[in-house]
């Protein structure tokens, strides 16, 4: 056995009965048995033999905490297993006590949102790895919810990505599972865990301050009709930026206004979903405040290409777990194993497993949000 702390392996077999032997002997080979967590994403190939491959692990690796999920495709090393049967697992040893989590969001008869789960709802330390189900749980509401009770938390995750309707999706924590709400693991700050979160934009024009508009649409911006100043801006763009613009426009909303400049990881990015231009008003995917800096913002796969590298840059890990937008990988990049190989090559590790998400877990300006066409990681120390 290895002195190894992590661990990664994946097995693209259409078997789960070959495929989970397979990837639990290389983490066997690597860190042997007795990990402390380990991690399991799966294709929906895979769904109905999970109970047989949660025994197994649970049998031959005797973790201390077991979470999972499926997906659309998964990640192991530098490989993203796109559009086929893939079962990938990730091993640590931390060397001591991590929680595992369950979380469920309910409505009071007057609507108000409780959250029932583990402890970490009343702690204020360490980071928890989040997995959910896109159609049960209200990941937005609960994640401001634990901004406010847990703050000192960093969250990190995403939605399962292989239903495409409520009951499709499994959630895995040590030997149950569920279709619904959130599974995860609370680790303790000895844990040494950074969070990268790359949304694969990049801004044109200047920023502007909003000084109209409500909820989600923006009126004004630097005292003139948002879609005036939105015009102004796209006019003075080069040809290739505008093509750009044609494929789709998104606007990046400023974290932390005590800032003088913006940079990249600035920028909480949402799309443009459309403009009125009798009222000239812009629309975009999120509430907006007055007050609030703005700068529009452009993606393509070399803005993404750029920005996931330029964030991982002098950054090393001995593991990562990785959270990508299912909008990603070959539909975005045009290549196989994009991201997986960025972060194998950039952090210098092969210890690295994740998913392909229906929306991304991260902390953009110490905050935590639900994102899109993102690669929200976690680097372990």
């Amino acid at each position: 056995m290895s002195d190894a702390t992590f661990a990664a392996a994946a097995s693209e077999h259409p078997s789960a009965n070959d495929a989970v032997a397979e990837v639990v002997g290389e983490i066997l080979q690597s860190i042997g048995p007795a990990a402390d967590l380990v991690v399991i994403f799966a294709t929906g190939e895979h769904a109905e033999a999970l109970p047989d491959v949660v025994r197994t692990v649970r049998t031959l690796l005797n973790p201390r905490v077991l979470v999972g999920a499926t997906a659309v495709s998964v990640v192991g090393g530098a490989r993203e297993i796109e559009g086929r049967a893939g079962l990938t697992l990730w091993a640590a040893r931390f060397g001591t006590d991590i929680e595992p989590i369950r979380l469920e969001a309910f409505r009071s008869p007057q609507g108000e949102l409780l959250v029932a789960g583990g402890g970490v709802i009343g702690r204020n330390e360490g980071t928890l790895l989040l997995l959910a189900d896109p159609f049960t749980f209200p990941a937005t509401e609960v994640l401001d919810h634990l901004g406010e009770t847990a703050p000192g938390v960093t969250i990190i995750g995403g939605f399962a990505s292989a239903g495409q309707m409520a009951g499709q999706n499994v959630l895995i924590l040590d030997d149950e599972r569920f279709r619904d709400g959130a599974v995860g693991v609370w680790l303790p700050p000895s844990v040494r865990v950074s969070s990268v979160v790359s949304q694969g934009c990049r801004p044109i024009g200047q920023p502007l301050t909003v000084t109209r508009g409500e909820g989600n649409v923006i009126n004004e911006l630097a005292g003139a009709s948002a879609l005036t100043r939105l015009m102004s801006q796209l006019e003075a763009l080069g040809e290739e930026e505008k093509e750009l613009v044609q494929a789709g426009l998104h606007v990046g909303i400023v974290v932390d206004e005590h800032q003088m400049d913006f940079g990249a990881g600035d920028f909480l990015v949402r799309g443009v979903i459309g403009a009125d231009r009798d009222a000239g008003s812009v629309v975009i995917g999120d509430q907006i405040q007055i007050g609030t800096t703005v700068q529009f913002h452009v993606r393509d796969a070399r803005t993404a290409d750029e920005d996931l590298r330029l964030l991982l840059d002098g950054r090393s890990a001995a593991g990562v777990l990785l959270f990508t937008c299912n909008g990603r990988g070959l539909h975005l990049f045009g290549e196989p194993h994009h991201d997986a190989t960025v972060v194998a090559d950039s952090c210098g590790t092969d210890a690295i497993a994740g998913m392909f998400c229906a929306g991304e877990f991260g902390p953009v300006g110490g905050q935590t949000f639900v994102h899109g066409f993102t690669a929200s990681m976690a680097l372990f120390s």
